[in-house]
């Protein structure tokens, strides 16, 4: 099998380590195969991708869309290092408000699939870092949501200190703040 996965601590988030086959040249891995992600829990089927070039210090999150228009979102580092962290918002979930930190680089390739009703942020470690994220669903801006990066009551333990925000991010509400409408469905 070209992926090998596994559920995190909150289990509906999924580390995917792909297989990489190298020679003299580099090397060569496949980053999404449909039928291996559906196999393995991720249905979804994503419809844009993104890229984000940022500089060392740089926080960018926590963010997510309202439902109808929530993504889920698979997740990797091109180039650099990046700390990922996505924080479960699902009413009813038995790890509601808790977050998951991880580190993703392209020295050792993985990709984290975050579903939707999850804030998704990261920070960026190295001198720069290019960030991918296939999404399920298209940018809606009327449903564009997010929570403070550094909110007391969730506690992420970034490792960072003074972060480079946006002028969007430093102006996001803290957790008993902010607007989001997920629900939690046990599987």
């Amino acid at each position: 099998m070209p992926f090998e996965f596994r559920t995190l601590n909150i289990p509906d988030l999924i580390l995917i380590e792909p297989r990489t086959f190298p020679d003299a040249r580099g090397f060569f891995m496949e980053t999404y195969q449909k039928t291996a992600f559906a196999d393995n829990g991720i249905p979804e089927l994503f419809v844009q991708d993104n890229l984000s070039h940022s500089s060392k210090g740089t926080l960018r999150g926590l963010h997510y869309q309202l439902d109808p228009c929530a993504q889920g979102k698979l997740v990797t580092c091109l180039t650099g290092e990046v700390y990922d962290v996505a924080v479960d918002l699902r009413e009813g979930s038995p790890w509601f408000k808790q977050w998951i930190g991880i580190y993703l680089s392209y020295v050792k390739p993985q990709m984290l699939y975050i579903p939707p009703g999850f804030a998704h942020g990261f920070c960026v470690l190295s001198s720069e870092a290019d960030f991918v994220y296939k999404v399920t669903g298209e940018y809606a801006p009327a449903q564009e949501r997010g929570i403070n990066w550094n909110d007391p009551e969730i506690g992420i333990d970034w490792p960072i200190e003074n972060p480079i925000l946006s002028e969007r991010d430093e102006a996001l509400p803290v957790f008993r703040q902010a607007d989001f409408n997920f629900t939690y469905n046990h599987k």
